[in-house]
């Protein structure tokens, strides 16, 4: 995830593990807010509630937050042949002492033409301070060298805007001078230690004097990357004690410098020390108590010699305080008649300090601050409606409300609540809200498990009741099946017998054929004896008509044998027509009987198939009367847990 946009000087990248991390060291309620994301939550940055103190940067150690400057808007300027100088932080030359000059000569190299160190502004600021301090009698004023400190007071303290010294700050009076005072047309160019000097640079109030803001970690990454070297250049304008402006507490040195150590400054430094200073401080103005001389307050715990855009590993070092001490014995001139001399009192320094700059106008270096409250969204919630987010939160009594664990990132719980209120978070970022969530959850999940258990008992009978009618069931099939598989091995037996059967019908008709055959011969033999004996019996009558009277009996006889040769034939005649009618009924019960062998062959086969299937049923069934019984056995082991 990443949230960068030209409104925002810090944000944060893909790194960031929701950690709250971040949220713990920012100064300001609403400057993060926690957002919900595919793989988890992520703490974005609310660019219009950030002042951009790089206290988050100091925290992650997951380098989560990330800020942008002007470096390569600079350099592809300055490639397009735009006339542009430099103006460089005191700081620099103590973070990079041996490439200080090589740097610089790189930058003339590329097209730079003036380049101008901010010690000289700050000599200005130091000597615009003191006398506007003196000649209004503005005691107990802030100063506003810290932008972050500056932007921190126009959103969330506007009732101190009144305090803040009305003067430039060193790089502005550093522009202003060049602007001013050497004529100098160019753009300019800051090189700073300070992410939020952009703000600055950007602010209505400083009059787009300065257009960039160059980063020592973005600038140097871009001189190594590039190889922006030079021959050793220095900066053009000599300056003094304001060189040590970077160190905690330069200022207040500057002025104990010029007004001795009798006047009170209060030194202040660091994200947490620094804020909370100043919501006490408020109190202490609104009360009218006692204050002192000017208030030295800066951002960063160890002054902009560490400030926000330095190189991540120079702040590991304590190579910076050493540097700037080298620079500061030489800012501290030994001859007399200096404003920097070591060898005369505040008062003389002081004396030529107004001479030195008699000639500049403080006019020239003073400027005017914004209340910008109105432009951060953040509102303190009422009574009633922080109830309500307590409410949301699942917080109901006093103490629940005051267990301020800190692990949301705030102070307190108030603070969590009021975060909440302002759409900067979420209850479900709230330990205590998930703790909750959670021990409910555990709760409902108890309470449905014994539903659950007691359902299972209910259901286990139920089921125990199943398995037994299930075991009887197959049981009666067990018995059935080896009935069956009895009673188709008798049929099938049965069947073999009435093929037999069958067999024999056809051997018996094959028998009742051959006799027919014979009957069918001897009624032909019949009808030829008939035909002979009618045959006789004509020529028998013939031979009585002749014989005459005598004949008469023999006629007579003659007529008898041709009567019963008559009645031999049609016997004969309608003997084969039986035999017809027996053949052809034997010959269709001779088609049946091969069909109804066939028939019982089938019906054997099947009876054959049906054995050997109720064998295999039994064998399943007493595999399943198996399974039942261990699945009953396991469920009564259940019910005696329950």
């Amino acid at each position: 995830m990443s949230q960068k946009s030209t409104n925002t000087l810090v944000y944060t990248n893909e790194k960031c593990q929701g950690c709250n991390r971040c949220i713990s060291v920012c100064p300001v309620l609403t400057a993060n807010y926690s957002i919900p994301c595919g793989d988890g939550q992520r703490i974005a940055v609310h660019s219009e509630n950030c002042i951009s103190c790089g206290a988050c940067f100091d925290a992650c150690e997951h380098h989560a937050r990330s800020f942008f400057d002007d470096t390569e808007q600079f350099f592809e300027d300055l490639g397009r042949g735009e006339r542009i100088s430099v103006i460089l932080a005191p700081a620099f030359e103590a973070n990079y002492p041996e490439q200080y000059g090589k740097v610089l000569g790189g930058l003339k190299r590329l097209g730079v033409n003036h380049i101008i160190s901010v010690s000289f502004g700050a000599d200005i600021t130091t000597w615009a301070y003191i006398n506007y301090i003196t000649k209004h009698n503005f005691t107990g004023g802030i100063s506003q060298p810290c932008p972050a400190i500056v932007n921190y007071i126009e959103r969330y303290e506007p009732t101190l805007i009144k305090k803040l010294v009305p003067i430039h700050s060193p790089m502005m009076c550093t522009a202003i001078y060049a602007k001013k005072y050497m004529h100098i047309s160019d753009k300019l160019a800051f090189i700073s230690p300070c992410i939020a000097k952009k703000a600055e640079i950007t602010d209505p109030n400083t009059n787009g004097y300065v257009s960039y803001n160059l980063t020592f970690e973005h600038l140097m990454n871009y001189v190594r990357k590039h190889n922006v070297i030079g021959e050793n250049t220095k900066d053009e304008v000599a300056y003094g004690l304001g060189s040590i402006y970077p160190m905690p507490g330069g200022l207040k040195e500057n002025v104990y410098w010029f007004c001795g150590e009798d006047v009170f400054v209060r030194q202040v430094e660091g994200e947490k020390r620094a804020y909370e200073f100043l919501k006490d401080y408020k109190k202490r103005v609104d009360r009218n108590d006692r204050q002192p001389f000017m208030v030295d307050i800066l951002n960063c715990d160890r002054g902009c010699l560490y400030g926000t855009g330095i190189e991540e590993e120079k702040s590991h070092s304590e190579d910076n305080y050493y540097n700037i001490e080298k620079i500061k014995a030489r800012s501290k001139k030994k001859r007399i008649f200096h404003p920097f001399s070591r060898m005369m009192s505040p008062k003389m320094r002081l004396w030529f300090l107004n001479r030195k700059f008699s000639k500049l106008n403080i006019e020239d270096f003073m400027r005017k601050y914004t209340d910008k409250s109105s432009m951060v969204s953040l509102r303190q919630p009422y009574p009633l409606e922080l109830d309500a987010i307590f409410k949301q939160m699942g917080k109901m009594s006093k103490e629940e409300q005051s267990i301020n664990c800190g692990a949301c990132g705030y102070s307190n719980c108030t603070e969590m609540a009021s975060a909440i209120f302002n759409n900067c978070n979420t209850p479900g970022n709230c330990i205590h809200y998930i703790k909750n969530a959670v021990q409910q959850f555990s709760k409902q999940l108890e309470e449905q498990n014994d539903k659950i258990l007691s359902k299972n008992e209910e259901i286990a009978h139920f089921i125990a009741e199943d398995f037994e009618a299930l075991n009887s069931s197959i049981e009666g099939m067990v018995q059935g099946n080896a009935v069956n598989a009895e009673e188709s091995g008798a049929i099938s037996a049965a069947m073999i017998k009435i093929s037999e059967f069958c067999k024999i019908l056809e051997q018996s008709f094959d028998g009742i054929q051959g006799l027919l055959q014979k009957l069918e011969k001897n009624n032909l033999d019949i009808s030829k004896v008939a035909s002979q004996t009618t045959l006789l019996s004509f020529n028998a009558a013939v031979e009585a008509t002749h014989s005459g009277e005598a004949g008469k009996g023999f006629a007579v006889v003659a007529d008898e044998v041709k009567a019963l040769a008559d009645s031999s034939r049609e016997i004969s005649e309608q003997s084969d027509l039986n035999r017809a009618e027996i053949v052809k009924a034997i010959q269709e019960l001779m088609k049946e009987t091969e069909e109804l062998t066939l028939s019982i062959t089938d019906i054997n086969d099947r009876l054959t198939n049906l054995a050997a299937s109720t064998q295999e049923v039994l064998a399943e069934a007493d595999v399943v009367k198996g399974i039942s019984d261990t699945v009953k056995g396991r469920l009564e082991v259940l019910n005696h847990k329950g």
